[in-house]
């Protein structure tokens, strides 16, 4: 099992002026509407507790104003957290002493923004090369590091045109290979793929499940849209009104919302879509030797021509080809009922 990379506890921000004082009173019960009515400050944070385990992509989910791009900034201290601690590695980053914490930022942490954030007057090798350039490499070393990062991320060739000569995709390909030249071991992705159009939209999550693949990153994923999360996250945590309101499997959110807002969120997705075997696999069931099988780790969309056109129940093979039990077309049928 994985460790927990970066382990958030107790976590709050209210912007204003009586920031400390006012903790007590959201603690006390008092909501972001009546924080901002009777006392003019902002509720960002209420008492998050979040673990993210290494090398997997938590997304963070929920609407504007749910607190999702206040969160990521806490994990490297671009946002000063009202109260609650912030360990990586088991090192409470909030603690951390103006040069440590610049240390942290430079070897740590790498951040994609939505609106890219590219030196427009620079050519494309030389944003790549910004991060590497403040951890003082040597000039052959940094170039060569980022033309391999260029080239990862498909735009060999394109090294010296400038941002301007480039699509909306392309430049957030370029804000990636930069994020990802210094090697860091957190990705902080900040709706990072909400401002491209939907096709290159689509290429960009294949390409970073792709390169997540070889790289293991420990990955922080905001977005707004369920289908992303679902597609990327290896769970996914969504806020409302500052709150964490559920963290869980993309199956746990789906079948058992905490919430009427949850619920509200994924009523309109297609689960068997997004739903695996293994969410209707009875362990229980005897194998059918003459009958057909499916993978575990298969979608329910993309087993369902087998499983409806057979006359039993349908054996459930694990990755190694093992026997691990059944699916019957009833299982099936609950799910299409609630889809």
């Amino acid at each position: 099992m994985s460790e927990v990379k970066i382990k958030i506890e107790n976590l709050y921000k209210i912007f204003g002026s009586r920031s400390k004082e006012l903790t007590q009173k959201v603690k006390e019960g008092v909501n972001k509407e009546e924080l901002l009515s009777k006392y003019n400050h902002v509720l960002g944070l209420d008492d998050i507790c979040l673990d993210i385990k290494e090398h997997s992509i938590q997304v963070v989910m929920g609407l504007s104003g749910s607190g999702k791009s206040t969160l990521i900034r806490h994990i490297n201290r671009l946002i000063e957290p009202t109260e609650g601690t912030v360990a990586v590695d088991g090192v409470d980053i909030t603690q951390l002493s103006k040069a440590d914490l610049l240390e942290f930022r430079r070897n740590k942490t790498g951040m994609v923004f939505q609106r890219f954030a590219l030196f427009p007057h620079q050519n494309i090798l030389d944003n790549v090369q910004f991060g590497l350039s403040i951890k003082n490499l040597d000039k052959n070393d940094s170039e060569d590091k980022a033309l391999y990062w260029i080239d990862k991320v498909g735009l060999n060739g394109f090294e010296n045109k400038f941002p301007n000569q480039l699509s909306g995709g392309m430049q957030q390909r370029v804000g990636l290979a930069r994020a990802l030249a210094t090697d860091p071991d957190i990705l902080l992705m900040d709706e990072a793929f909400s401002a491209l159009d939907p096709l290159i939209r689509t290429d960009m999550q294949d390409q970073l499940l792709d390169l997540q693949q070889n790289l293991n990153k420990t990955i922080m994923f905001i977005t707004h849209d369920l289908d992303e999360a679902l597609k990327l996250g290896d769970r996914i945590a969504i806020l409302n009104g500052g709150k964490l309101v559920q963290d869980g499997h993309a199956e746990e959110i789906l079948l058992n919302p905490a919430d009427e807002y949850v619920t509200n969120f994924v009523k309109d997705v297609n689960r068997i879509k997004v739903l695996k075997i293994k969410t209707i696999l009875n362990k229980d069931g005897k194998s059918n030797e003459t009958g057909p099988s499916v993978k575990i780790n298969e979608s329910i969309e993309n087993c369902l021509p087998i499983i409806l056109e057979s006359n039993s129940d349908i054996n459930v093979l694990d990755e190694g080809n093992n026997f691990v039990g059944i699916v019957s077309k009833e299982n099936v049928a609950a799910i299409l009922r609630k889809s």
